[in-house]
């Protein structure tokens, strides 16, 4: 079982690394001194080293270094037990630093220390005058990462769990696995489980702008890292510096909410990608809940060592290239060869959106991913609710409607932590302007999020940009006029005209 907020598409190639890793030298402030003095004293909770190879991938660059940075476990108990956060830094380029620019790049889950260096060529102009950094927040990769079980257990209930059920035995085996899943996260997670939420790293943030010596919050979160920013936001009002927000979650809906925004923006992509192939909308999407439906009652053979593909893991495979519209032309292959009779194509794009190698490990991204959401969602809504939900569901989409209207019943079924808010609290009211972009074409966090994420966080405090594109995220894929208004924003300290529009691949 997934959720589709994830994090941006190119970390799903980014090479995992560990945190074990000296650098630092002077600095300028914004304003040209010389700022080397405040750094230092940041620098001096933190021993940076070159950072190192993992039985998962090859160190990084020369220009990287990590680093280990403790802090409290409970932040309501400072004095407490600490846990490790594993930060990465490439340091400013040019002689002009502002500062450090912090990235966050969504899931929950996500690992900044394994994205940022894969992310740092298109951030290469907002390095001149930042160091770029990031981190893996707490319950994800070397910072306590957590593992709910182990990848035998995955690919059997990959084959096994139904995640639409049809049946009362299926809907029991459903739920059983849903259960099962989060005893084995507070096995792994222990006292970390009631930890993770997104409140707590708000604070771990603020506690690496310290370290790191910065005044203020200079920040670019994506996805989920918008709602991150957001909280922090709220928090730390007077800290927030150059602050951009990119592939908006909506900070105002709830657990049905957000799955009923997913549901409308994934079948918005499906709908522009099959205008782009010619089809109809409503009969190809009717087309593909049909093949859905077919693979239901008999999963497809593939040439994966004996492998089936079932319909939980062919609704995986749909979704992850409407991510991108590059990645658009292998969803028509992948679609052309499972009507054929063959789930090969299909159940290699799944893979790849769960994060599976070619030797049948799997990433742990969904396990972080579930249990920060779970710990921060107060909503669990139950069976019989669901159950209501599912016309509803159906008619928002056919194709990816059963499947998300399904996952708000299971998702966080049995728990053993209770959820902590509705809704995220984003107002930031004092704060600097922060920078909100939204894509009209964005299928997982959709573009009407934006724009209540630049409501909710305050009048003068949300500026709102907006592109006309299609995938999940805006800055880089493709817009000059996104990049450079986002680079001016974060360079020079300009703030666009609040409701500003980029076309498609326009210019400014």
């Amino acid at each position: 079982m997934t959720r589709f907020t994830r994090w941006a598409a190119l970390t799903a190639a980014a090479a995992l690394l560990t945190a074990g890793c000296s650098g630092g030298g002077p600095s300028k402030d914004d304003s040209g001194k010389d700022g080397k003095d405040d750094r230092a004293s940041g620098d001096s909770a933190l021993d940076w080293k070159r950072c190192e190879a993992t039985e998962d991938g090859p160190a990084p660059g020369d220009e990287w270094r990590c680093a280990t940075l403790e802090v409290p476990l409970d932040w309501s108990k400072p004095d407490g037990g600490t846990i490790g956060l594993a930060l990465i830094r490439a340091e400013a380029t040019g002689d002009d630093r502002i500062g450090s620019l912090l990235f966050n790049f969504g899931g929950p889950g996500g690992s900044g220390v394994s994205t940022l260096p894969a992310y740092a060529d298109m951030a290469a102009d907002l390095r001149e005058r930042y160091d770029l950094v990031s981190w893996d927040p707490r319950g994800t990769g070397a910072s306590g990462g957590v593992r709910c079980r182990d990848d035998k257990a995955i690919e059997a209930a990959e084959s096994a769990v139904d995640w639409t059920p049809d049946t009362p035995a299926e809907e029991r085996v459903f739920l059983e696995d849903a259960a099962d899943f989060g005893k084995g996260c507070q096995k792994a997670a222990g006292k970390l489980m009631a930890h993770v939420s997104t409140t707590d790293t708000a604070r771990d943030m603020d506690r690496i702008r310290q370290a790191l010596g910065d005044d203020r919050m200079h920040y670019f979160g994506i996805s989920y890292g918008t709602e991150l920013g957001g909280v922090y936001a709220h928090l730390f009002p007077d800290k927030v510096g150059r602050m951009t927000l990119d592939a908006v979650v909506d900070p105002t809906a709830d657990t049905i909410g957000h799955a009923k925004n997913q549901t409308r923006g994934f079948q918005t992509a499906l709908d522009n990608y099959l205008r782009s192939t010619g089809r109809d909308p409503e009969e190809g999407s009717r087309e593909i809940a049909d093949l859905l439906d077919r693979i239901d009652a008999e999963p497809l053979p593939t040439s994966s060592s004996g492998r089936e593909l079932t319909q939980s893991l062919a609704i995986i495979g749909i979704v992850l290239p409407l991510y991108s519209e590059a990645s658009w032309p292998a969803l028509t292959s992948a679609l052309e060869a499972a009507e054929d009779g063959d789930g090969t194509e299909l159940l290699a794009l799944a893979d790849g959106y769960n994060e599976r190698d070619a030797s049948g490990g799997y990433g742990t991204t969904t396990h972080a991913q579930r249990v920060i959401s779970c710990l921060d969602d107060k909503q669990r809504p139950t069976v019989e609710e669901t159950r209501k939900l599912l016309p509803e569901f159906e008619k928002l989409s056919p194709v990816f409607g059963p499947f998300l209207g399904w996952d708000t019943a299971g998702w966080c079924h049995d728990w053993p932590v209770p959820g902590q808010f509705e809704t995220p609290e984003v107002s930031a009211p004092g704060a600097e302007p922060i920078l909100v972009v939204g894509n009209t074409g964005d299928p997982a966090t959709p573009y009407e999020g934006a724009r209540r994420m630049a409501d909710e966080l305050g009048e003068g405090v949300g500026v709102m940009l907006t592109w006309k594109g299609e995938g999940h995220g805006a800055y880089g894929s493709g817009s000059d006029c996104v990049d450079s208004t986002v680079n001016a924003y974060l360079l020079d300290g300009t703030v666009p005209q609040d409701g500003k529009v980029c076309s498609s691949r326009s210019a400014p």
